[in-house]
């Protein structure tokens, strides 16, 4: 019964992670106006469920760290009742901010509801060191180092894009205007002239439609875009999945390439039908996004959360895709600063919250 009892627990926190999380990495595409929402959401729902399936062999060490070993006395994360009650008052922490449109972490409510959970079972007794380098500190940095890191790479960007420019000033633009056809006979057409003009490079690549020895930039880009997109959400998968997985893997009679299975498709339900509310945050309300600083904001992202991936950092892809997007809009001096107290403060809340759940959970 416990069994059965933890393991809808755990697809519920899957659930709410799916509609809290799958949709930030690709909030870029539907904020820049490079894909419409449902476009946006298709793709991000494929490239999670891709990551999700990667970590089962990209990392392993994600699921040791949460499944409670080490901040926890071993007693206590053997028991069913202290992981439902776990579960529990993560998934009620995340989809209530959910609900308000609130992006909020995911690891941060595993963390508190894990934390606060210790506590109040042992009285105390929870063991401060791998609190705070396995989980603390990266969670503390990993937003930090996504602002400073998007804010250098569109700043360079920015400064390179600049310097090309100047260098090639001016150009020589040959226009093939469109034949004109006769008012009331349509087989007869006028052919015009080509007309040359010299302007500035930047002006002719606008009117030819990034058209360039060939290739078409705008499309390229946008292809660029799409790419880095999935690789967040990609990420996100891989960064998340086995975080919530290790609440069953202590668990008997699991498989696990069953846990993983079970927690993607839950993750895959949440994000198709409870992704709106912080789609509409993360891609309009925290800084207005133009389709190069979209990319930019991806990228970093992409990286930054691949990479603690690899390592077992179990940093906050909410947190790194946030802070890319704030660093941004810095830099470009559009970042809505009263968006960002507001999700700074869910934030702050996500770990009280997440232990007083914990707490009314197990009393009742």
């Amino acid at each position: 019964m416990l069994t059965s009892i933890l393991f809808i627990s755990v697809c519920f926190l899957a659930y709410a992670n799916g509609a809290n999380d799958n949709f930030k990495g690709v909030a870029s595409l539907f904020g820049s106006g490079t894909a419409n929402f449902r476009q946006a959401l298709v793709w991000a729902t494929l490239a999670t469920l891709a990551g999700s399936l990667a970590a089962l062999f990209l990392a392993q060490t994600l699921l040791v760290k949460f499944s409670g070993k080490g901040l926890a006395p071993d007693e206590l994360i053997h028991t069913l009742p202290f992981m439902i009650a776990v579960a529990g008052g993560a998934g009620m922490t995340v989809i209530l901010a959910t609900r308000f449109g609130f992006p909020i972490s995911t690891t941060h409510a595993l963390l508190g509801a894990m934390a606060g959970s210790t506590l109040l079972a042992t009285s105390g007794n929870l063991n401060p060191v791998p609190l705070l380098s396995n989980f603390v500190l990266p969670l503390l940095l990993s937003p930090v180092v996504a602002l400073l890191l998007a804010a250098l790479f569109y700043r360079t960007l920015n400064l390179w894009r600049d310097r090309r420019s100047s260098e090639n000033d001016l150009c020589l633009c040959v226009e093939n205007p469109a034949p004109l056809a006769l008012a009331g006979n349509t087989h007869m057409r006028i052919t015009l002239v080509p007309t040359l003009s010299i302007d500035r490079q930047t002006v002719c690549a606008e009117r030819q439609a990034g058209l360039v020895f060939g290739f078409q930039l705008d499309r390229l880009r946008d292809g660029l875009h799409f790419c880095s997109a999935g690789a967040v959400c990609f990420a996100r998968g891989l960064n998340d999945t086995p975080k919530i997985a290790a609440l069953l893997l202590l668990a008997p009679g699991f498989d696990l390439q069953w846990i993983i299975m079970a927690v993607a498709t839950a993750m895959l339900l949440g994000g198709v039908f409870n992704a709106r509310r912080v789609a509409e945050t993360m891609s309009h309300k925290i800084t207005s996004l133009t389709h190069d600083q979209g990319l930019s904001a991806n990228l970093v992202t992409a990286l930054l959360v691949i990479f603690a991936s690899k390592l077992g950092m179990p940093v906050s892809t909410t947190h790194v895709s946030v802070g890319s997007l704030f660093g941004i809009g810095l830099v470009s001096g559009k970042a809505h600063g009263d968006v960002i107290a507001s999700i700074a403060l869910s934030w702050l809340l996500t770990l009280p919250c997440a232990a007083l759940i914990y707490e009314t959970v197990i009393t009742l």
